[in-house]
Parts: C-alpha cells; sequence; structure tokens
C-alpha cells in the first residue's frame, strides 16, 4: 500500500503538457457531435497547401482519428470530476504498469522485494512520461497484455483489450509483437518437446486479437502511416521522436537497458524465446525514439529480477527498513508538494490572453506559437481557429510556421503572414529547453514596425493586432522588454532547470546598452544554472565592475 501511494503521488503531476487541451477539445467534439473530427475543425490551415511527402493525406487522417476513444474518455473524466480526476486517471494508469513489473517480477523471481525493486526501476523511467495523453493508454495495455500471456489467461479478455486498444492509441500494434513472442514462446516449447504453459488456445487468442484491433478508423494500415511518419520533417524534428543517447540522461534508461542485456546473456541457456523476442523488439523501439524508452522501464526490471544470477537471504530488518523508506519517500512528496498536484499548471499557457480575446470578441484569423494552438483550441473553438497546435496536421504549413516565427527575413515572413491573411498573433517569447528567443517577437518589438499593435500582455503572452477594432487600445512597445523579462522569470521560478531564457536576455540586452536588464538577467541564469559557463559569469562580472 505504501509503493502505490509512493508511485501515485509520484505520477499524480499537475496538467502541464501544451497536447492535453486539444485532445480535451476533441473528446468534447466527439461526445456531444457524436461525430470523428474530420475534416479538421479546430485549425484553418489544416487542408492548405499541396501534400509534402507521399501519404501525408494519409497521415493526417490518422492523427486526427487514430485517439478517439481515449479523448471521449479523457473528456467524460474531465467533465465528471475536472482537473484532479484528469491527474488521477493519469496516475493510475502509471502506477498500474509500474505495479505490473512489480507483480511479474515478484511471480519470476519469487521475491517480494524484487518486486518493490522492479516497480521503483520501473517508475525512475515512468516518471517522464507523466503527460496526460493516449499514450499512457498503450503504455498500461502492453503491460497488461503481458500479465495476461504470462498467467496464461484470461486470453478471452485479449480481443476485447485489442478492440479498445486500437481505438484509443495507435500504438495498438505492439499488441501484435507481444502476441508474437508468446506465441513463438509456446511453439519453440512445443518443438523441443515441453509442455507449453499457453496450448493452441493461444494462436486462436492472438487471431481473433488481430483481427478485432483491424476495427478502427485507419483499419490495418498503421505499419504504412508509421513508415510514412519518417518522411515528415515536422515530425522527426520533435523531440520525442529523437534517438535516445547511448550513455547520458535519463541514466535509468541506460542502466536498464545493459543491465537487462547483462542478465540475459549470463543466463542465456535458460532465458525463454518470448524474453529475448520482446527485449530485442523494445531495445530496438527505445533506441529508435524517445519516446518508446519506457518500453524498456517495463521489460529490463522483470527480467533482471527473473535472471539475476546471484540470490542473497536478505536480512531480517529489511522489511522495517522499506517501510521506514517508503514513507519517508512519500512524506517528503507531500512536504514539498511534489505529490499529488490535482490541478493544471496553468502559468505555462495564455489564459489571460484568451480571456481578453473573448471578451474583446476577437475572431480574426490568428498566428500562434505551437505549443499554445492547443490552448487556444480549448479555449476560443468555434470562434476563433488556431494556426497551428501539436497534431502535425500539415508539413507546408509548419515549414511557413517556421519561417515567420525564425530566422526569416522580414519581407518573407510578412508574405508568409499576407498569404495566410492573419489579422492576430498570439505568442510567448521563448522555447524554453535552448532558450532560444524567437526572431518574429524582436521583429514585432521595433518601432519602425507599425503594421502590428501590441494590445496585451502579461507573464504568460502577448497579442499583436494588424487591424485596431472599436473599443480596443494599443500600448505601448517599450513594454515588450517588460514582457521579455517577466515571462522568462515565471518559467525559471516553476521550472529552475530550464534558464536559458535568462543567459540569452543578458546577452540581448547588453547588446542592447541596457546594462540593468543585462545585470538582472544574468544574475537570474547564474543563481539557477548547474553548468559552468564562463562567458556569462564573466559579462556579469564585468557589469558588476565599478563605474559601470
Amino acid at each position: 500500500m505504501l509503493a502505490a501511494l509512493c508511485l501515485l503521488g509520484l505520477f499524480s503531476t499537475e496538467v502541464a503538457d501544451t497536447d492535453f487541451w486539444w485532445h480535451l477539445k476533441t473528446g468534447q467534439y466527439i461526445i456531444e457531435r457524436h461525430a470523428l473530427p474530420v475534416p479538421d475543425p479546430f485549425s484553418y490551415t489544416s487542408q492548405l497547401g499541396a501534400p509534402a511527402y507521399p501519404g501525408e493525406e494519409r497521415v493526417r487522417y490518422f492523427n486526427l482519428t487514430h485517439e478517439w476513444l481515449a479523448q471521449a474518455l479523457w473528456y467524460l473524466i474531465f467533465r465528471a470530476a475536472g482537473f484532479p480526476g484528469v491527474v488521477l486517471f493519469k496516475a493510475l494508469l502509471l502506477a498500474g504498469l509500474c505495479g505490473i513489473a512489480g507483480l511479474l517480477a515478484a511471480r519470476r523471481s519469487g521475491s517480494f522485494y524484487w518486486g518493490l525493486a522492479a516497480a521503483g526501476a520501473a517508475a525512475a523511467v515512468a516518471a517522464l512520461f507523466s503527460a496526460d495523453r493516449p499514450a499512457l493508454l498503450t503504455f498500461f495495455f502492453i503491460a497488461v497484455f503481458i500479465w495476461i500471456l504470462e498467467r496464461g489467461g484470461p486470453l478471452w479478455l485479449l480481443p476485447v483489450l485489442s478492440l479498445v486498444w486500437a481505438n484509443a492509441h495507435g500504438g495498438f500494434f505492439l499488441g501484435w509483437v507481444i502476441l508474437a513472442a508468446y506465441s513463438a514462446d509456446a511453439l519453440f516449447a512445443r518443438w523441443r518437446g515441453r509442455r507449453a504453459v499457453i496450448d493452441r488456445k493461444l494462436w486462436l487468442a492472438g487471431a481473433v486479437s488481430i483481427a478485432a484491433s483491424g476495427l478502427n478508423p485507419s483499419g490495418f494500415r498503421i505499419l504504412q502511416i508509421l513508415l510514412a511518419y519518417r518522411h515528415s520533417y515536422l515530425n522527426q524534428s520533435l523531440i520525442e521522436w529523437t534517438k535516445p543517447s547511448l550513455w547520458g540522461p535519463p541514466y535509468a534508461f541506460d542502466l536498464l537497458l545493459y543491465a537487462g542485456a547483462a542478465v540475459l546473456l549470463l543466463a542465456w541457456r535458460r532465458v525463454r524465446v518470448a524474453d529475448w523476442l520482446l527485449f530485442a523488439a523494445f531495445a530496438a523501439a527505445s533506441l529508435a525514439a524517445f519516446r518508446n524508452i519506457i518500453l524498456m522501464a517495463l521489460l529490463a526490471p522483470v527480467l533482471i529480477a527473473a535472471y539475476f544470477p546471484w540470490r542473497r537471504k536478505l536480512p531480517s530488518l529489511t522489511a522495517p527498513v522499506v517501510v521506514a523508506a517508503l514513507v519517508g519517500v512519500l512524506a517528503a512528496g507531500m512536504w514539498r508538494g511534489q505529490f499529488f498536484q490535482l490541478r493544471a499548471a496553468l502559468w505555462k499557457f495564455p489564459a489571460g490572453a484568451a480571456d481578453w480575446m473573448l471578451a474583446k470578441n476577437i475572431s480574426s484569423p490568428m498566428f500562434n506559437t505551437y505549443e499554445y494552438g492547443g490552448y487556444l483550441i480549448w479555449r476560443l473553438w468555434p470562434r476563433e481557429r488556431a494556426f497551428i497546435d501539436g497534431r502535425a496536421l500539415n508539413e507546408s504549413v509548419y515549414r511557413d510556421y517556421v519561417k515567420a516565427l525564425g530566422g526569416a527575413s522580414a519581407q518573407e515572413r510578412q508574405e508568409v503572414l499576407a498569404r495566410y491573411g492573419v489579422e492576430v498573433i498570439v505568442a510567448n517569447a521563448f522555447e524554453y529547453a535552448s532558450g532560444v528567443l524567437y526572431p518574429m517577437v524582436l521583429w514585432l518589438a521595433e518601432p519602425a514596425q507599425s503594421d502590428w499593435q501590441l494590445v496585451y500582455q502579461d507573464p504568460q503572452a502577448m497579442i499583436f493586432l494588424r487591424h485596431m477594432p472599436a473599443g480596443v487600445a494599443a500600448l505601448h512597445k517599450t513594454q515588450i522588454p517588460d514582457h521579455l523579462e517577466a515571462e522568462c522569470r515565471l518559467h525559471i521560478e516553476k521550472d529552475p532547470e530550464l534558464c536559458l531564457c535568462a543567459r540569452t536576455l543578458g546577452f540581448l540586452f547588453l547588446r542592447m546598452g541596457d546594462a540593468g536588464r543585462a545585470q538582472r538577467s544574468l544574475a537570474l541564469y547564474l543563481a539557477n544554472n548547474r553548468e559552468p559557463d564562463a562567458e556569462a559569469e564573466s559579462a556579469y562580472r564585468r557589469l558588476l565592475a565599478p563605474g559601470r
């Protein structure tokens, strides 16, 4: 019970994922209209332009429809229990995954404490995936599939789960991989003359499960669609699709990967075929994309517990020590406010900007930053539709988005905005992982830029209008530097590890000759930065020198 509470607390993080909001709005659309969101109702750009790669229209349809059941479920939970319900549902899914890893490890090792250790090891990686997304259902269903097949039943449940899984998330094909691994294991056991753990009912359950999983909006085209993903610049540019480091953060994944491989090699004579196949498949998937490393978090602790070559009798004090450790973890998490954050992190999103647009009845074509698209869909649709969001629907639009927001010339930026008829810009200023300040913001701040007027700003967002409606007054653009400082400071207060925005601002203000702002920004950066930065430290010392 203590371990379960620790897991639930660990995974009960505030709703902070930028994609959560468009999932929520899509679920509302499906529940209220009894229809899939095709064609896309939430963005006015998703159907524009020619396909940028073969199969883009098929990928777009898949992205709009493959999570419909999970999105509807998420919205029903939100409508019934608000953000606390959403947070707890997420926590239950991830805690369930870790709990199943622990149960499997305990079952195969014969040790309760190996089970606790396996659950904790799984949680060390799963904590990176505490975003409120339908992919959590895939992770959970993978664990349930393996648990059922390890126990030998109930096999009738697999087709039911396959049907639900195939309509909740596109990762359902991993169920095929698991079924294939256990079927091969049973076939090998029969070939070697040993009685298979699961008889031919397994093949029947597997065949019915695969057939049931084809009952989804995209049918059996999932592998074809995943291959088309590899041609998408937009998808490949997302951090979750990048390859993880073979020795670097997150270190828990690396340790589990290497330790799992080591115990399998040491015990190769008694390793089951299913274990070899699943480890090979999950390792390949994990090394292909960061988003898949949770697969190794589930499997590797179980294999380590099952095949670890040395066993020692635990001392009699093991139980009270483990209890004390779990109580300490639970107490520390509660005291720091890190456990059971039953709320949404609205500080990350343009809540005030959305309120202002609704109050002023703004409904003109909008340009928004990628990370704000989902929230603006949730708050402003159907009055306003987004330019872009996390659904990755249109490759050519994304490239135009990069031109407008990024390092394009002023003429090219103007051309993009004019081509889409943009009248409203809603933007934050930074990409926080890299600390990059979006060039569009500097362009909009130029005094000579008279086409766009600043009409709203708070620490989350700025709004610019091309044409001023009645009852709206322009703000002076000298407020933009204040906004940049406030936005960066707010993010560092909430997430101190992402402090590079302050470094960017420090050197920007230094180039502008604003020593006061430069000093404040560099001081904020150096107070939170954990790595040596000789350039920033030198610049800060010069600013502190007498006479400055």
